[in-house]
């Protein structure tokens, strides 16, 4: 049995037509850079997360990039981020001129350890980068506190978590609320990379707020700095949507929820059949949170030779990430020691990403996981 870590092309095939005519429909309008392709879903993605705004830009590096620069954030500033997560989320930030200041992870879900972020912030301090990591929000109560506190702007980084979905304490009632990420902070970044849960056929991310001013700047920044064509009060970049992925994320944004429900589905497979396995931890779910499993990531002993026993049974996993950021070259010069990062750098060497997928079957669950404890009989 062959099982792919994702199959884009089953999923494409159950949605041929729609998507077909949806492309067919941009070539026709000759819409191909934003349009109304590409207004008609940012609309609609806007109206999904209950938020007034959202701008489209040409990928999720950017979304997070441009969220920092409209916010007046640059150099001499530092912005604090997650040790665990892709090199974008830090990558933006260093792009900016500002400096990136890591916080190691929690370690249960991965995501940024909240008790550990106080510490970090210091008189330069402009911003908290939560990432919601795997599909899995992080704990915002505190970082909304922190960032009153401290007077900071929160941008989340929400590239693997649409319509992921946080238990927030609302201030001014005091009661608790389920609202999805992106509506927390003062801007949400978000990236339709074709792997994504909402993903498009080729680059493409947004950028959601609620605020009139942000969301100007945002439109403005990402459009060579102008709102009317030769009208330009700012100096920009060039970052837009074109109408090809526009329309094809129009399409897909009406089956994301029943395609998050069956990753549920999938993952609550796996918690099952692997709940004796001692020697993998399975995802922690916090209460508070809904996660939409973009990823379903285990802790796992001998994970290099486990990994290379499912390859030879057919089965393709991933490792998400395998050097924590600050570990990683690009930072030597932070001067960061691995001891700095102590979870972050000792997950490198056990986090395993196991095949998930909308369409993956219940057989082919079933066959990852026997072959788990195949692997681990066999070395016992």
């Amino acid at each position: 049995m062959q099982i792919p870590f994702v199959d884009l092309k089953t999923q494409y095939l159950s949605i041929k037509n729609e998507i077909d005519n949806a492309i067919q429909n941009v070539l026709s309008d000759t819409a191909f850079i934003k349009g109304k392709y590409v207004e008609e879903f940012e609309k609609n993605f806007a109206k999904e997360l209950n938020a007034k705004y959202c701008i489209s830009v040409a990928n999720g590096t950017d979304a997070i990039f441009i969220a920092i620069k409209v916010l007046e954030i640059g150099r001499g500033d530092q912005v604090i981020t997650a040790a665990n997560t892709f090199i974008a989320t830090s990558e933006a930030i260093s792009r900016t001129g500002a400096d990136v200041v890591f916080v190691d992870c929690n370690p249960e879900t991965y995501n940024i350890d909240i008790n550990k972020i106080e510490e970090k912030i210091t008189d330069k301090t402009k911003a908290i980068i939560p990432v919601h990591l795997y599909g899995q929000p992080a704990d915002m109560n505190l970082v909304i506190k922190l960032a009153k506190k401290y007077h900071l702007f929160i941008v989340e980084d929400c590239a693997q978590a649409h319509f992921a979905e946080y238990l927030y304490l609302d201030p001014n009632d005091n009661k608790s609320k389920w609202r999805r990420v992106g509506t927390l902070g003062n801007i949400g970044a978000f990236s339709f990379y074709p792997g994504k849960n909402l993903g498009a056929y080729g680059d493409a991310g947004a950028i959601i707020t609620n605020d009139d001013s942000l969301a100007k700047k945002i439109k403005m920044y990402a459009n060579h700095g102008r709102i009317s064509k030769y009208n330009h009060e700012i100096q920009g970049i060039n970052s837009r949507m074109d109408g090809i992925q526009g329309a094809i994320l129009n399409v897909k944004l009406k089956y994301l929820e029943k395609w998050i429900e069956k990753r549920r589905k999938v993952a609550d497979i796996y918690n099952e059949l692997l709940k004796d396995v001692q020697q993998v931890i399975c995802p922690k779910v916090n209460d508070n949170t809904k996660h939409v499993y973009h990823l379903y990531v285990v802790r796992a002993k001998q994970r290099e030779d486990l990994r290379e026993f499912l390859k030879s049974k057919g089965i393709a996993t991933g490792i998400h990430y395998p050097i924590a950021l600050p570990n990683l070259i690009a930072y030597k010069y932070l001067g960061h020691k691995q001891k700095d990062f102590p979870l972050a750098t000792k997950y490198e060497k056990q986090l395993l990403s196991l095949p998930i997928y909308p369409e993956i079957k219940k057989e082919q669950i079933q066959y990852v996981v026997e072959n788990i404890k195949q692997f681990y009989n066999k070395t016992k």
